[in-house]
């Protein structure tokens, strides 16, 4: 077993984190969270099969529409607040600026999270962190273990709501952001949540 290895100091910046070198040899994915490095888990099957089927269908929508617009798997996102301690990765996110060469994504419009059972504390955890950022305008969080999400929308005088809207079948998922439609199952195709 691999032994995972903090640094030095258990408080750092994002400007360390960013140079940091976990040297684990893992290959594990890293964000930090308040200062403090944190590991993140592997995703499941279905977790990952989810992931790859928003990208795929936001990425050929977005090319359809011709927009400017580009999806990006496991962004480096820094929130708004606290932001020299904290780098969260979501599973995706939708910036319209320019690509750059920097390692965090600038001004995301979308942010998505896959929600895990084993995750679920440190998802909305991260989810609450993402309304801190001004050009995040919705947040879509999609259960890997029930055909459901939830979508968190700012409203037009800035403020979030208290609560998501949660659509499960047969709904369809409309985001705003990137005027994407397309029907909730269309999500879960290559998952056994497909069969049920």
């Amino acid at each position: 077993m691999v032994e995972l290895r903090k640094p030095a100091r258990l408080q750092m910046t994002v400007a360390e984190f960013l140079d940091w070198d976990s040297g684990d040899g893992s290959g594990a994915r890293w964000q930090l969270r308040d200062g403090t490095p944190e590991a993140m888990a592997p995703a499941t099957e279905a977790h990952g099969a989810i992931q790859s089927e928003l990208i795929a269908l936001l990425r050929n929508h977005l090319l359809e529409q011709r927009s400017e617009c580009r999806v990006i798997t496991e962004p480096g996102i820094v929130p708004h607040v606290h932001s020299q301690d904290n780098v969260r990765i979501p599973d995706l996110a939708v910036t319209c600026v320019p690509p750059s060469t920097r390692r965090l994504v600038r001004e995301s419009v979308l942010v998505v999270e896959v929600l895990s059972p084993s995750n679920k504390d440190e998802t909305r955890s991260n989810v609450w962190t993402y309304t801190t950022i001004p050009r995040v305008t919705e947040i879509l969080i999609v259960s890997s273990f029930e055909v459901s999400v939830e979508i968190l929308r700012r409203r037009p005088d800035g403020a979030w709501p208290e609560k998501a809207e949660v659509l499960k079948q047969p709904a369809v998922l409309e985001l705003a952001s990137v005027g994407f439609r397309v029907p909730l199952a269309a999500l879960y195709r290559t998952t056994a949540l497909a069969r049920r």
